[in-house]
């Protein structure tokens, strides 16, 4: 079978052949149909984050995927039917530990979890992949072909679910929400804020100039662009008005700390990027007061997990069509596979190597590898 790989920090992604799976007890074979690319896999490729497995010098890229069930082995499953795999697993050689246990592996710290397509597991981009059972998620027959969105949406059900938890000692009301960020997730993460959450005023922060596809998908949901070269997250409050929730998805440090900023008394920041280390001064006993005295909240959140994974197909159910076909900018097969990857294959043309030509990364947003039609 072909699948894509990477040796992290060495270029871009290639197609490889490698032998198709074979299933072990209480695990599914399942023909995959696609699977997304997404700023983590950019980190990998890089070298900058995630790992190969054990004893191997590649890794199968891509932990956004949905297939079809070809070999449902004994399992509950059927075979036909699509579903969405969830990321994390075990360590090699760890049948199991306690996070895994509790339906909670999102929650396992370092050293007690893999990655499939990040760290210490091969992911999903390939024709086949095998996993247990309770790891693949069903999804009906006419969401499959955006199946692979499941697994970013998943991750705002759970940051949302935190932050929530945060409140909820009290009667909090939201009604206000800003996201950092106008990537594909923070894209969907606006669409949700302004559909299926139902928030009354949305905001989304970005560096874009007008027109720009992403603008006008912020627009066109009803939510406000707001450009930080004008209006720095910290002024927010005063150009606009102090928010309930911030949404992270920028990785951008200084985010973190502007976030308490922006927030209005008992509002909630709830964190996804992953920056590099980077050292510089903040004014910490005014951020510790505003923290106190406006029971302001900061939560962190990384992964998700089954539960996500379901409330995601019900969302992905939900939102509007026209959002997903514009967030979706590119389904490429394996003959134009750098297309894509078109960060990757632009620091490879920059770097003096051959390139087939990817898109316009300025306004590509969402992409995504089909191996079989839907």
């Amino acid at each position: 079978m072909k699948a894509i790989v990477v040796q992290p920090g060495a270029g871009s992604p290639v197609v490889v052949e490698r032998p198709v799976p074979e299933p072990a007890s209480g695990e599914a074979l399942v023909r995959i149909c696609r699977v997304g690319v997404d700023g983590t896999d950019y980190e990998v490729i890089e070298g900058s984050h995630g790992g190969v497995p054990d004893g191997d010098d590649q890794l199968v890229l891509g932990h956004e995927a949905v297939g079809v069930v070809e070999d449902a082995n004994g399992t509950e499953l059927e075979e036909g039917q699509y579903v969405v795999p969830t990321v994390r697993r075990p360590p090699a050689g760890v049948e199991t530990n306690e996070y895994f246990e509790r339906g909670e592996p999102d929650m396992a710290p370092d050293g007690e979890y893999v990655e499939r397509g990040i760290v210490g597991a091969h992911g999903f981009m390939a024709e086949y992949i095998t996993s247990p059972a309770a790891d693949l998620v069903p999804i009906p027959a006419e969401l499959a072909e955006w199946g692979f969105l499941v697994e970013p949406i998943s991750i705002t059900e759970k940051a949302i679910e935190h932050a929530r938890a945060t409140r909820s000692a009290f009667d909090w009301r939201p009604e206000s929400a800003l996201v950092l960020g106008t990537g594909s997730l923070g894209l969907l993460t606006v669409a949700m804020f302004a559909t299926t959450l139902d928030y009354e005023r949305v905001y989304c922060l970005g560096r874009k100039d007008r027109p720009h596809p992403m603008i006008d998908i912020i627009e066109r949901l009803g939510a406000t662009y707001i450009d930080s070269r004008e209006t720095p997250v910290s002024e927010i409050p005063g150009a606009y008005e102090p928010m309930d929730v911030v949404y992270e998805a920028t990785g951008y440090a200084k985010h973190a700390f502007e976030s308490i900023d922006a927030l209005a008394p008992n509002g909630v920041a709830a964190l996804l990027g992953v920056p590099s280390d980077w050292s510089f001064e903040v004014d910490g006993g005014r951020l510790h007061r505003e923290l106190v005295l406006h029971n302001k909240a900061v939560v962190g959140s990384v992964n998700s997990n089954r539960r996500h994974f379901e409330a995601a197909i019900d969302t992905l159910d939900a939102l509007p069509d026209w959002t997903l076909e514009s967030i979706v900018t590119g389904i490429y097969g394996l003959e134009s596979v750098d297309r894509a990857f078109p960060k990757a294959t632009a620091r490879v043309a920059a770097a003096g190597h051959a390139s087939a030509g990817a898109p316009d990364d300025d306004t590509t947003i969402k992409t995504a590898v089909e191996f079989r039609d839907i």
